[in-house]
């Protein structure tokens, strides 16, 4: 008989989602463990009858991990019903998920994979894996703009980590952040006086788009080793 684990590592193993987004999951009455409502306490195996919107769950998948190439205009959230939703843009039958979410003005690098232990490793901020962003503004930066942006700002009752901010251009600047918090680069910006026009994201980890050569709304099968080489 095989060890009982705990609900939502369950269903991360089994490439349903992470183990954060199976809590939401547990949260919003969504699982059912043998015909019951779930609870977080739960602990399961492939003998009982575990569900996610019905659909029964069973065993780990087999993990696949694809690089994205979001385009302006398309939501992660997965939401069938929205014609807008990526999950009319995956790539594969097998139910994947993006790590790293972008809002929908925004674009540039997803990571989709069903991988929820993988997921933890470079979304958890204990890990603190970096994300590079190019961004544009509405008008020329001021001198002290990076470094203030740089050092931290209010977003979200809280104060921003320190990051690495670099001018590009006239009103264009690069960030690397080891946090995600709700639309953080567009929050720090507006706090400093500037309204970002354009928000791409370069870099997570050890994978460039830039050197994918990915087109817009493309995907491409990966190694996770390339994503995460340390």
């Amino acid at each position: 008989m095989s060890e009982k684990t705990r609900l939502a590592k369950y269903l991360a193993h089994a490439g349903v989602c992470s183990r954060k987004q199976a809590s939401r999951l547990i949260d919003d009455a969504l699982v059912s463990v043998n015909s019951r409502p779930a609870n977080h306490i739960d602990h399961v195996d492939d003998s009982d009858d575990i569900r996610v919107n019905g659909k029964r769950i069973q065993g780990k998948a087999a993990l696949v991990y694809y690089a994205y190439h979001k385009p302006v205009g398309i939501d992660c959230k997965l939401n069938q019903h929205d014609p807008s939703s990526l999950i009319h843009h995956l790539p594969t039958a097998t139910r994947v998920y993006p790590i790293g979410r972008l809002d929908k003005d925004s674009r540039g690098l997803l990571i989709l994979t069903n991988d929820g232990e993988f997921c933890n490793q470079l979304i958890h901020p204990d890990f603190h894996q970096p994300k590079r962003y190019l961004v544009t503004v509405d008008k020329p930066l001021d001198d002290d703009f990076c470094q203030k942006m740089a050092q931290g700002v209010p977003v979200n009752k809280q104060i921003t980590l320190p990051c690495t901010v670099e001018k590009i251009a006239q009103c264009q600047f690069s960030i690397i952040l080891k946090q995600g918090l709700n639309r953080q680069i567009r929050k720090m910006a507006h706090y400093c006086g500037y309204k970002v026009i354009d928000l791409y994201r370069e870099q997570i980890s050890d994978l460039n788009l830039a050197t994918l050569d990915l087109a817009e709304n493309n995907h491409l099968k990966i190694n996770k080793f390339d994503i995460l080489k340390n």
